[in-house]
């Protein structure tokens, strides 16, 4: 696929490893498209009963790398980001993620996407759109007030600030927080766990779990991409940008 996705397939559990060490596993546009090639390939492959997701280097991932996000920006539905998104809100396998370290943007939104979410006690969410000029994305703005309740939802859109994996778990984001060295083991065992289970009754589960807020869903990954993108041209998102890199540098 690419070296910035890991995949290993074993005992029925796909593994995809965010493997950008060095940029805490900032996303690409690369990665995005090998990511959402990886999960729609998995779907048609038989052999996969669960998918996991996990970052490389203690770090599940900072979210979009700046550089490449400014430089290759989302155009439209077709763009790499929105079609992994699609891809993870699709898929018909159990999806689990053990996040440790950051979770940033994306790398906290996705995680409403999946099915079992474990994350280590020094795991830190944020989804700073707002501190960009930016808006919500990945179904975030129908997904969270439905797991989080209105006023946490609110909360953490609308201040962007980060949060720690006890408020992730209160907010529905999260399924279970473990010590920093049981991460690794405890996402493995809930993995192996789904994947024993009874392959269409697995499945047929998720569906019905799913479906009633498919369309939902896709309108929201739609409208969200549509307005992110217009925010992406915005005045304030580009005074925004250039005070953060103004200051990261």
């Amino acid at each position: 696929m690419s070296d910035t996705l890991l995949t290993n397939l074993e005992s029925g559990i796909l593994s995809l490893t965010f493997n950008r060490p060095q940029k805490k596993n900032a996303f690409t546009g690369e990665m995005y498209d090998a990511a959402a090639r990886a999960l729609l390939e998995a779907d048609k492959n038989d052999a996969v009963r669960v998918v996991v997701l996990t970052g490389a280097g203690h770090t599940f991932t900072a979210g979009n790398d700046l550089k490449d996000f400014l430089e290759h920006p989302p155009t439209g539905e077709d763009s790499p980001v929105f079609r992994f998104l699609r891809a993870l809100s699709h898929h018909s396998r159990p999806v689990v993620a053990g996040v440790d370290g950051v979770a940033v943007g994306i790398g906290t939104t996705l995680l409403l996407h999946c099915d079992y979410v474990v994350a280590s006690e020094r795991a830190v969410f944020s989804m700073p759109f707002i501190n960009l000029g930016l808006s919500p994305e990945g179904a975030s703005s129908v997904l969270l007030p439905r797991v989080a309740g209105m006023a946490l939802a609110s909360e953490l859109l609308m201040f962007g600030e980060p949060f720690d994996a006890a408020t992730a778990l209160r907010a529905g984001i999260v399924n279970q927080v473990v010590p920093d060295a049981s991460l690794a083991d405890t996402v493995n065992t809930r993995a192996a766990a789904l994947a024993a289970k009874p392959v269409e009754s697995l499945r047929l589960t998720k569906r019905l779990l799913r479906e009633p807020l498919r369309a939902t869903v896709d309108e929201a990954l739609s409208r969200e991409g549509t307005q992110f993108v217009q925010r992406l041209g915005s005045a304030e998102a580009r005074e925004a940008f250039n005070a953060f890199l103004t200051k990261k540098k």
